[in-house]
C-alpha cells in the first residue's frame, strides 16, 4: 500500500496492536494470536530481539492481506531506514526526532511520533507528521485528545498507554482517529495464554467499532 492508503485503513480500524516480546519465538507467537482476534494493524517494536528480522518475515507472511507491519521504538533514522528496507510500512516512536520524521517523509513511509506537549504536537505539524501519538496516554488519560484538539482541530492523535477495552471509546469521543494498545492486549502470553491474547484482541476490536458507530 501507499502512504495514504495506509493511512487511511488506519482510520478505518482504529487499533494498533503495540508487540513487545522477550524473544523472537514470543513475539511470532504474539503476532499470530493478535492477527487471529481481528486486529490488523501490528507494531513490532525495537525492543524484541531480532525486531528486524520478524518484520522482514512478517513483510513477507501477510503480503496482500489486510495485516499492515509497522515499527515501533524507532529512536534514530538509522533505525527507521533499517525498518523500511525490512518491509515496514509505518514507523512508531515514542519521541519527536526530526531526522527520522524527514527519512520517514523522504521515502513517503507514514511517521507517528510519541508527543507529550502542544509545542511538540505543533512541531511534529510543522515536520508533515501523518499521525500524532500521544504518548504516555496514561500520564494523562482521555481529556488531553480533547485539549489538544482545541487549539489544534487539524492534527491526528492517537493515545498509546493506558488503552483498555473499557476505555477506548473515552479516547475515541474525545477525537482520537485510532488508539495503540500493548500490555492490556498482550498480558495472557505472560502464562503462554495466546488464545486469552485473541480473545482480547476480539474484545478491542468489538469497542473500536463500537466507538466509531461500525458495531
Amino acid at each position: 500500500m501507499n502512504k495514504e492508503q495506509v493511512i487511511t485503513k488506519l482510520k478505518e480500524e482504529g487499533i494498533v496492536a503495540v508487540v513487545r516480546a522477550e524473544n523472537q519465538e514470543q513475539g511470532e507467537k504474539l503476532i499470530d494470536a493478535i492477527v487471529a482476534g481481528g486486529i490488523n494493524f501490528i507494531e513490532v517494536t525495537m525492543t524484541v530481539p531480532g525486531a528486524v528480522d520478524i518484520i522482514k518475515a512478517l513483510a513477507a507472511k501477510y503480503k496482500d492481506t489486510d495485516v499492515v507491519i509497522g515499527a515501533g521504538t524507532v529512536l534514530d533514522p538509522e533505525t527507521a531506514r533499517a525498518v523500511i528496507l525490512a518491509g515496514a510500512e509505518y514507523v512508531v516512536s515514542p519521541s519527536l526526532n526530526e531526522e527520522t520524521v524527514k527519512l520517514c517523509n523522504r521515502y513517503r513511509i507514514p511517521v507517528m511520533p510519541g508527543i507529550m506537549t502542544v509545542k511538540e504536537a505543533v512541531s511534529a505539524l510543522e515536520l508533515g507528521c501523518d499521525v500524532i501519538k500521544v504518548f504516555p496516554g496514561n500520564a494523562f488519560g482521555p481529556s488531553i485528545i480533547s485539549a489538544f484538539r482545541g487549539p489544534l482541530p487539524q492534527g491526528v492523535f492517537m493515545p498509546t498507554g493506558g488503552v483498555d477495552v473499557d476505555n477506548v471509546e473515552k479516547w475515541m469521543k474525545a477525537g482520537a482517529v485510532a488508539v495503540g494498545t500493548g500490555s492490556n492486549l498482550t498480558a495472557g502470553a505472560k502464562t503462554g495464554d495466546y488464545a486469552a491474547v485473541t480473545a482480547k484482541a476480539e474484545e478491542f476490536v468489538a469497542a473500536v467499532r463500537k466507538a466509531q458507530g461500525r458495531a
